[in-house]
């Protein structure tokens, strides 16, 4: 039986479900020091420090400051970020946002730490605070004086002409896309050990909780002035990253200096306010739109400007628009388009990676936009998408801004999806509700969405070796934090080999044992992962090949590989075989080493997963609030190796894109306090308040990578989002109304009816 395509239950589950998984904080001695960082409570001011008091508690071992590290202020890494705007990893003369960390405490006892760390005085002298894109571009106040501008990151219009003089009918739009917290259940943790080598250098061990255990050794090598040989990164079980566990934090380094500094171990684990407002947040963008095109519904011109809230410093987040020009035109043929952008910093926690990074904030303008266009013109717009798709005999298409997709098939999921909803009854069914003053509004969202998917185009690491009984190691440069790695690699090494799957072994995370490797993030895993994991293992099954045919005394070229029995022999004498442990156990023992093999792969380009999502919402005449009813989705990621796997994707990033639209949102007051810093004050969503989706199965396969495979993990959250908010919008729409910012809470919408 193929192993591709198949539903295995996934092999990472009965550890978790039973004894429990391994995480950082699991894995410290019982005698590392405990670190307690002491924050900022005040989101921009000059300060000075006081940590005498703290440094005479019982149980506290040492208290430092940016000058007992000899910490000095650093640019962003990421070279096309402002480098005027600098940054030092506990905050020295100023700090620019409520949380930075001021002062690190080690201590024996956690409760130490905690009770020493209000004893750290630290004396503010405030600064108006910046909050918010239109404070930060109005100038008035600077965040870092130095740069002239609270200007990080700038696109430009590449357009002089006037794209929309030829358009019969154009209309445009104002509309935010709120901040979010990526709220993983586990919070960051980092545990920090120095050895001294046989020659005389000293080396750190460092069990860290992210999704690029080997960028966080880079970063942290580099951080630190030492060598990347002198850096090891473990990374156990992750409880979750969704983007924002991308490396080596101010947390982590500071750690590590400590350990360093006293020569003891220390841990680390942040509290959940901590992680509220130290872990990257997500989105945060203001666009301005317009769309153009003829009355009957051909999109010819299409502009955004947006203007995005980097946070108080430099970082990835600030980069994410670019998705903004890269993706702007969505799945639509749109000849003329002008995207530009800008990226500020205010006085808040600094934006970062959130499951689809970019690509949710640019497919969330242009479909809000489709609708918009048209309710203009009065055409339907699942109709509207239909006339406006890229055409399967256009593939590979070349957006105007450059983008190069590989294939797609988006009518044909679009009316996968008009079929399974019976969409025409659904509408007779708003009309009806329509006309029935004590019926609740029904409402209808479209959202037909592409995304770029492992879009550096960047490699991957993987190996696998056949050990002397017959069973396999499987090594991968992807980090899995709940994707299912473990089951799929396992399941691609199986089909080529005749292994069973529960005699593989799946190992990541410990940059010791596996030399290099990308890790997870962008969709890219199973695309890069899992295709350099199925060329070391063709190239395992051929070195197993030559091996068999000198045991047998046959032609390599004879010889071959049956596996359903995982054995090896020459074609037409099945009778005598040789297994694979029998090959291994050769090589061992002739040649001395084992019968392994690697590979990098790496991908003619990235791949572009697309999908249709229909939305089916029921909004109270009386209070606003908004029930999804159904939700649709037809999410084709190309050749799928674990249908379970994949399903398990999408109803988490469906999830988490509908409650996007409905709830989830970081709100500061006007001084920069944060006032959803933990689950009380946070809408995070839970399934009480979530459907069960019904998906729809459609493969377009791609031709850049051997497997197939696009990427699944983030296009559910591409998709769902604007379903939702175009269903609010369509079921207000006979009352006059035309946009509904997100979140849709009972009380916008509430206002929307009675405005």
């Amino acid at each position: 039986m193929s192993m591709i395509g198949t539903r295995v239950v996934r092999k990472e589950d009965p550890e978790l479900l039973t004894s429990g998984g391994k995480y950082v904080d699991d894995l410290a001695p019982a005698d590392a020091l405990h670190a307690t960082f002491v924050r900022s409570l005040m989101a921009h001011a000059d300060i000075s420090v006081d940590t005498s008091e703290a440094k005479a508690m019982p149980g506290v071992v040492a208290v430092y400051t940016a000058a007992d590290l000899d910490l000095a202020a650093r640019p962003a890494d990421m070279p096309m970020l402002n480098q005027d705007m600098l940054r030092t990893w506990l905050a020295t003369d100023r700090v620019r946002f409520v949380g930075e960390p001021v002062a690190i405490i080690l201590s024996e006892t956690r409760g130490a730490g905690v009770d020493a760390a209000e004893l750290v005085f630290v004396d503010y002298e405030p600064l108006d605070a910046v909050v918010g894109t239109d404070a930060s571009l109005a100038g008035e106040t600077l965040l870092f004086p130095e740069a002239g501008t609270n200007v990080v990151f700038a696109i430009p219009s590449a357009v002089e002409d006037d794209i929309f003089a030829d358009c019969e009918v154009t209309t445009s739009l104002t509309f935010r896309n709120q901040r979010q917290a990526p709220c993983p259940i586990e919070p960051r943790a980092s545990l920090s050990k120095w050895d001294i080598g046989d020659n005389g250098e000293a080396s750190l061990t460092q069990w860290s909780c992210t999704q690029f255990p080997h960028t966080t050794r880079d970063n942290l090598a580099r951080a630190l002035g030492v060598d990347g040989s002198a850096v090891r990164v473990i990374t156990p079980d992750v409880g979750g990253g969704f983007g924002a566990k991308n490396g080596a934090y101010a947390e982590d380094i500071v750690v590590a200096l400590a350990a360093r500094k006293l020569d003891r171990t220390v841990r680390w684990v942040e509290t959940r306010s901590e992680s509220m407002t130290g872990l990257v947040h997500g989105r945060g963008w203001t666009v301005e739109a317009t769309i153009g095109g003829t009355r009957d519904g051909d999109v010819q011109a299409y502009q955004t400007k947006i203007v995005a809230d980097g946070g108080a410093y430099p970082n990835v987040g600030s980069v994410l628009p670019m998705f903004g020009r890269t993706m702007a035109t969505g799945v639509y043929d749109i000849a003329s388009v002008d995207p530009s952008s800008q990226s500020v910093v205010t006085n808040t926690t600094p934006m970062g990676a959130y499951r689809g990074a970019g690509r949710p904030e640019a497919a969330l303008a242009i479909e809000r936009m489709m609708d918009y266009f048209a309710a203009e013109i009065g055409m339907d717009p699942a109709e509207l998408r239909r006339k406006n798709f890229v055409q399967p005999d256009q593939f590979p298409f070349t957006t105007p801004t450059g983008t190069p997709m590989d294939s797609g098939q988006y009518e044909t999921a679009l009316n996968a999806v008009i079929e399974a909803a019976d969409y025409n009854a659904l509408r007779a069914e708003q009309e009806r509700r329509r006309q029935d003053p004590n019926a609740k509004l029904l409402g209808l969202g479209w959202s037909a969405y592409v995304e770029i998917a492992n879009p550096m185009g960047s490699g991957e690491f993987g190996s696998i070796e056949i050990l002397t009984d017959g069973s396999a190691v499987v090594l991968t440069g992807s980090s899995a934090h709940g994707q299912g790695h473990h089951t799929a690699f396992a399941q691609l090494a199986s089909e080529l080999t005749g292994i069973a799957i529960d005699k593989i072994d799946v190992r990541h995370g410990d940059t010791a044992e596996v030399p290099r490797g990308g890790g997870t993030g962008g969709s890219r895993s199973l695309q890069t992962g899992g295709s350099a994991v199925w060329q070391a293992t063709e190239s395992v099954v051929e070195r197993a090949k030559e091996i068999a045919a000198s045991m047998l005394e046959a032609n390599p070229a004879d010889i071959v590989l049956d596996t359903a029995t995982a054995s090896f022999a020459v074609a037409g004498t099945p009778a005598v075989a040789k297994t694979w442990a029998e090959i291994a156990s050769h090589v061992d023992e002739s040649e001395g080493e084992a019968l392994m093999a690697e590979a990098d792969f790496t991908p003619t380009g990235a791949t572009f997963p697309f999908g249709v999502h229909l939305s089916v919402v029921e909004v109270d005449r009386d209070t606003g609030a908004v029930t999804i009813l159904r939700h649709f989705c037809c999410d084709d990621a190309g050749t799928i190796v674990n249908p379970m796997i994949v399903e398990g994707q999408v109803h988490g990033g469906v999830a988490s894109g509908i409650l996007h639209a409905l709830m989830e949102e970081f709100v500061y007051d006007e001084d920069g306090n944060p006032m959803t810093a933990n689950f009380m004050d946070y809408a995070l969503g839970s399934a009480a308040e979530l459907p069960m989706f019904d998906r729809i199965v459609q493969q377009t396969a791609t031709d850049r990578n051997p497997l197939g495979a696009k990427g699944i993990g983030e296009s559910g959250t591409i998709g769902s989002t604007p379903a939702v908010q175009n269903a609010v919008v369509d079921a207000l729409a006979h009352l006059g109304v035309r946009h509904v910012d997100i979140p849709v809470t009972a009380e916008r919408v509430w206002r929307a009816i009675n405005g």
